[in-house]
């Protein structure tokens, strides 16, 4: 039910503990009963349930934001982008609130966790602005892998893209396939350097070409088929 957009996952749960949920002409008061859009008809309120469309959007991700579908402390989280979007739709994976750029939102579960897998070794591309200069030996560090409280980071590709001496500011380009808690910023936080600013700029072949802050398109049917390869 909340995935079809009747209501928060709570409400729903108390709608069928109310008897308003009816499955196959049967009321069912008990939640996670499971059921089939395609073969079940189930009845909410007197109305027929119908399975949501699929959605798929590239959202660029304003620095500040939350991540998250819901927040308890009402911060500002990526929904409020998409008050207009009627289905139900989730992120794919997470930036952290500081950082920015591309993220995938949809209401595929089968795609969401492909590209999550951490076998399909999907790849993520960051510009990261860092304070001071970076020497060649750090980058080399960098692509070959840091070792974390989690692990080893697998090898990423490091490209140096160059430094600002009025700012102070080094601009580096790192391409990684994992997706741990802040992983980046770790990486680079390892070597004693200060994160500026951390903003994705590609996932798999997605770029933010023609995308503003704060905004959204729909992907394409062919960019929806290119993500499935990774199957």
């Amino acid at each position: 039910m909340s995935n079809c957009g009747v209501a928060s996952r709570r409400a729903s749960e108390e709608m069928i503990a109310a008897g308003r949920v009816r499955v196959n002409g049967v009321i069912v008061k008990t939640p996670g009963v499971k059921v089939d859009l395609q073969k079940d008809i189930i009845v909410v309120d007197g109305k027929r349930l119908e399975k949501p469309a699929k959605q798929y959007y590239l959202f660029n991700k304003p620095k500040g934001v939350l991540t998250t579908v819901k927040d308890d402390r009402e911060r500002n989280t990526v929904m409020d982008y998409f008050k207009n979007v009627k289905d139900r739709i989730y992120p794919v994976g997470r930036l952290d609130q500081n950082t920015e750029g591309l993220l995938i939102m949809t209401n595929d579960g089968a795609l969401a966790n492909i590209l999550m897998h951490p076998s399909k070794l999907v790849d993520k591309t960051y510009n990261v602005r860092i304070k001071g200069r970076i020497t060649d030996a750090v980058l080399e560090k960098l692509a070959q892998g840091v070792p974390l409280k989690d692990g080893m980071t697998a090898p990423a590709v490091v490209v140096y893209v160059g430094y600002d001496g009025a700012t102070n500011i080094t601009e580096v380009e790192i391409t990684i396939h994992e997706g741990r808690n802040r992983q980046v910023r770790r990486m680079f936080e390892y070597f004693g350097f200060q994160v500026h600013n951390l903003r994705r700029t590609q996932y798999a072949f997605l770029t933010l070409s023609g995308v503003k802050r704060g905004a959204y398109r729909r992907l394409t049917r062919e960019e929806v088929a290119g993500l499935y390869k990774y199957k």
